[in-house]
Order: C-alpha cells, then structure tokens, then sequence
C-alpha cells in the first residue's frame, strides 16, 4: 500500500536553488556606465563626459573628473581634478591635471602632478612628468617619463601650501598680539585719566 501525499509531502527536504544565489537575499540591481555616470553627475563628482561618436575641440578646463570614451582634441587642464580616457576614448591633447586614468589613446604630453594609471588598453604617444605611475601589462608608453622633477615640483607645491598655512597662522597670531597690545595702551590711557582726575580734585579741594 503507498503512502499518502501528506507524508511524501513531510519526507521531502526543500532544496533552495544555489544556482542564482541565495534567495533569501534581495536581488541586487545591476547598475549601467550611464546610470553611474548620472550618478556621479549629480553628487558632483563628475564634471562632465564626451560621449562615445563625439569630437571636442578646444581648450578644455574642469573641475572634479572628466571622462572621454569620444575624441578631444586641444588642451585639458584641471588643478586638482581626474582625467579619465576609457577604452574607445582619443585625447589628442597635451594633458595636465592631478590624476590620470588612461584606457584609450592619448596623442600628446601628460603632466600629472598626484598619479598617473595607464590600463592594458592605454597607448600614449608623448612625454610624460608624475611622480607616481602604474602601467599594466600590454600599456604602450612612447615617450620619455620622468618622476624626479615631477616628485620636486610636488614637494615644492606642498612646501609652498605649508608656508602659506604658517603665514597665515602668523599674521593672525600678530593681529591677536597687536590687538591686545592696543588693549594695554587703553587701559593704561584709563590709569592715567584717573590719576589726572585725582590730581584735579585734590587741587580744588
């Protein structure tokens, strides 16, 4: 004689299905470049990006971080911002800014004064000055590269920062000493204001 659905029922094990995962954890969303891209946008850490079929031409200057998957011809210039060459991206452009990420083709002199990252796609074609560079295996870098003279411009510029902090520090400091030396002169005007007042009662009296 078989057994009844209800037992088959409670000898069955249920088996979660490891195939996708664990199913009791929510399903994480797969975000696109455009999606990170907009993202970035709108927090502000992206200045602004040529598109993939788009040629800019010109002097180009920013803030936060750039990205080029298009073609930009001209200069780029950014004091502390990043500069990011995807896959499909041209720069022909000599190239100065803080930080660099290179995964396309870049025709032109690159000055980067914090760090400089060239992918397993990156092809440079010019000089380049940082202080500090990754190149990944199948990188192409011709052209000279210098780290020293980058590495002292760097410690010049800190050194420069560091003496206009203290500057600043010492002139607030001279305002401090010089306001209450002024105080002291006020209250010594006071002192003696009262002892030429003493002096005029006594001679009326």
């Amino acid at each position: 004689m078989g057994r009844s659905s209800r037992q088959e029922t409670d000898d069955m094990e249920y088996q979660p299905n490891t195939q996708y995962g664990n199913m009791n954890e929510p399903a994480r969303p797969v975000s696109t470049d455009s999606e990170n891209m907009a993202r970035d946008i709108k927090e502000g850490r992206l200045s602004g990006f040529v598109g993939h079929g788009t040629v800019l031409t010109g002097e180009t200057n920013f803030q936060a971080m750039l990205r080029v998957d298009g073609v930009l011809q001209g200069t780029v210039s950014s004091d502390a911002g990043t500069l990011i060459v995807g896959s499909n991206g041209q720069v022909d452009a000599n190239v100065a800014v803080a930080q660099a990420t290179i995964n396309g083709m870049v025709n032109g002199d690159i000055i980067a004064t914090e760090k400089l990252h060239l992918g397993r796609t990156a092809k440079v074609v010019g000089n380049v000055q940082t202080p500090k560079i990754i190149i990944e295996e199948g990188a192409i870098l011709e052209g000279s590269c210098s780290m020293l003279r980058a590495k002292e411009a760097q410690e010049k510029r800190d050194n420069e920062a560091k003496g206009q902090y203290a500057t600043s520090q010492y002139s607030g400091y001279s305002q401090s000493a010089a306001t209450a030396e002024e105080a002291d002169e006020d209250s010594d005007d006071l002192l003696l204001t009262d002892e030429e007042e003493e002096s005029a009662e006594a001679a009326t009296l």
